[in-house]
């Protein structure tokens, strides 16, 4: 390689590559050799990408972005490759970070701002010593940048005023930057959910469910979907009295259905017991409405995520669980789940284990008193225990946790996944996390803080990554299962933090409705499915969703009910998102490459067997219509 070409910082995988080439590709003179070379053709070589960015200097602007601020003479200390000198330019949606000096070693360095969590000053006017005044920022992707600046250039106080602006828009009454950025696409993601159709993929309405929209203006419960499936025989007076009894008016309702025992899978809120015992007639006789909603069984399993003890403690606030003795044939089940304050404390022990440096003597130790991957058994243990409710046992099920939008979302959705192979194509899984996270409340702006400079927030938790880090564990046990790699879970996390689009903006359906999210900005979907190459997995067995089937053979058939081993002897710590920025972890093979070459190959390899299928069609056809040879009288 030329010595005048600058790397790219280590501290970008090629896993993580769609943020930095896909969305921010370099001047012809830079290299992305420390990347895969399937990063190479991301939106830079598309119609779409060249279409909604244009080049500045040496950034690349998206449609919509411009640049606020520019600090000489700054050096980025990366923890790997030591410091380098450069210009660091701040625009309404990221920090880039170019060398000057043109050495190997130079990083290159592209961070969304919605990727921030706090920035600080390091040092002072009394400073001494190389390198110790300038910034530090915190992100919410497991590491954290320093920036130093040299006092007498005076340029440390514009660019945090400037970060600290337009990293937290929110916080100083601007808007967040996926209301200036656009993109042109051949699909609207906007349209990938649906969720009339959804449900009719389902079989509602049906004689036992129906389809109702008394929740059409968010009157019954604010942070549920405007479009619910309800038993068939429960009124709309019905509805509301239950709604009453539930925390925050989250009823009951569908989420998914058997297509043959009719067993479902039901979710909603606490109910509103309090430590008198109360009761309510209306919602005991709707549970019996689910319940007799399916005729296989005589029983309902109520799954409550949270521990006893936290269940119990709830009394107090007013809440609680379902009594035996109030709900007949339900059995209540305590799943052990933990709350969100325990979960935002155990990613930030994995964080001090994982970045900067890892400490090889205390790699399993310290993994192990995080405690993540113990969460991580749990919500898999608790979504198998709903599978096979469900599939084996052929009983409803009814999920909640307290408010039923952070640990219910998650056992609802890993168990639909589990159960439905449709949720584990592309498209499908799109659709899955419209429905039960987007659609269903689950508060993304509160548990991310998008634009909110309150890093110290008590609501800030890690529950959705959580959950894809659930679903990447699946991949590892059930390799064919799923239309997708691991590839599309890591660019899901990092638009959940970069602000970008519009889809996991905000905490509702209806402040989405409200903000006109679907009109003023992109979906995440339009950009994955404008490049649905990058993502498919080759070695996917099942029909696809965008059309095409893939061919079964009897030594490989599609598993339609997943049960994975939720055990610490087989689940795995995700390194490909949580250790990505440590150059020492990062995988040496060019994966995706790899699997994009597979692919291509099967697309050729499917189209020659289709087309030998259509002359051996043909050639068997031409022989029907062929009178039979009539035998010469020579040789009778």
């Amino acid at each position: 390689m030329p010595s005048h070409t600058p790397h790219l910082d280590p501290t970008w995988t090629p896993a993580s590559s769609e943020l930095l080439n896909s969305d921010f590709p370099l001047s012809k003179n830079a290299s992305s050799d420390s990347l895969d070379s399937d990063s190479k053709s991301s939106s830079l070589n598309s119609k779409h990408g060249q279409d909604s960015s244009q080049l500045l200097g040496d950034i690349q602007l998206l449609d919509g972005e411009k640049v606020m601020g520019v600090a000489r003479d700054v050096t980025y200390l990366c923890p790997y490759s030591g410091p380098s000198r450069g210009v660091l330019k701040v625009t309404n949606y990221q920090l880039h970070f170019r060398p000057t000096e043109a050495t190997a070693l130079q990083t290159i360095l592209s961070v969304p701002l919605g990727v921030v969590s706090r920035i600080e000053k390091v040092g002072g006017a009394s400073s001494k010593g190389e390198n110790s005044y300038g910034i530090e920022v915190f992100c919410k992707d497991m590491r954290n940048l320093r920036f130093a600046h040299k006092q007498e250039n005076h340029s440390r106080r514009g660019i945090f005023e400037k970060l600290q602006q337009l990293a937290f828009p929110l916080s100083h009454r601007l808007p967040l930057f996926a209301f200036s950025y656009s993109e042109s696409s051949p699909e609207d993601g906007w349209h990938v959910y649906e969720p009339v159709a959804e449900l009719r993929r389902m079989g509602v309405n049906n004689d036992m469910w129906r389809i109702t929209r008394i929740n059409d203006k968010y009157e019954i419960c604010d942070s549920y979907p405007s479009v619910w499936a309800v038993p068939a025989a429960a009124n709309d007076e019905l509805l509301r009295s239950v709604a009453a009894f539930r925390s925050r008016g989250r009823i009951p309702v569908l989420a998914w259905i058997h297509p043959t025992s009719q067993a479902t899978i039901t979710r909603c809120s606490q109910p509103l017991v309090g430590v008198s015992g109360k009761r309510s007639r209306e919602d005991e006789r709707y549970i019996q409405l689910i319940m007799d909603a399916n005729a296989q069984a005589h029983k309902l399993f109520i799954m409550d995520a949270r521990p006893s003890a936290n269940a119990i403690a709830n009394k107090a606030k007013g809440g609680g669980y379902e009594s035996e003795d109030a709900y007949q044939n339900a059995e209540l089940v305590f799943l052990d789940i933990h709350n969100i304050h325990v979960m935002r404390e155990s990613l930030r022990k994995l964080k001090e284990v994982c970045f900067p440096q890892i400490d090889q003597t205390r790699w399993y130790s310290g993994i192990e008193a995080s405690c993540w991957l113990k969460h991580i058994k749990c919500i898999l243990a608790g979504a198998v225990r709903i599978v096979d409710k469900v599939e084996n046992h052929k009983t409803s099920v009814l999920v909640h946790c307290s408010d039923g939008w952070d640990r219910t979302a998650q056992l609802t959705a890993l168990a639909m996944l589990m159960l439905d192979p449709y949720y584990r194509t592309l498209r499908g899984f799109q659709v899955l996390i419209e429905k039960e996270w987007l659609s269903f409340g689950h508060k993304f702006q509160l548990r991310i803080g998008h634009g909110d400079e309150r890093h110290s927030d008590a609501d800030r938790s890690p529950v959705f990554v959580q959950w894809v880090d659930c679903v990447w564990q699946l991949q590892q046990q059930f390799p064919t299962a799923f239309e997708f790699t691991e590839r599309l879970l890591l660019t899901v996390v990092d638009h959940l933090y970069s602000c970008r689009f519009g889809t996991f903006l905000f905490n509702t359906e209806r402040e989405r409705a409200k903000e006109e999210v679907k009109t003023k900005t992109v979906s995440l979907w339009s950009y994955i499915n404008s490049r649905q190459d990058l993502y498919l997995n080759p070695l996917y067995w099942g029909p696809s969703s965008f059309g095409a089937t893939t061919p079964t053979s009897p030594y490989s058939r599609p598993q339609v009910v997943l049960v994975p081993v939720a055990s610490l002897r087989i689940i795995k710590l995700w390194k490909a998102l949580y250790c990505r920025w440590n150059p020492t972890m990062r995988q040496q093979d060019p994966i995706y490459q790899r699997t994009r070459e597979l692919v291509a190959l099967r697309a050729q390899l499917e189209a020659a067997a289709a087309a030998a299928a259509g002359d051996h069609a043909a050639r068997h056809h031409r022989l029907a219509l062929t009178p039979p040879r009539v035998a010469s009288p020579h040789h009778v």
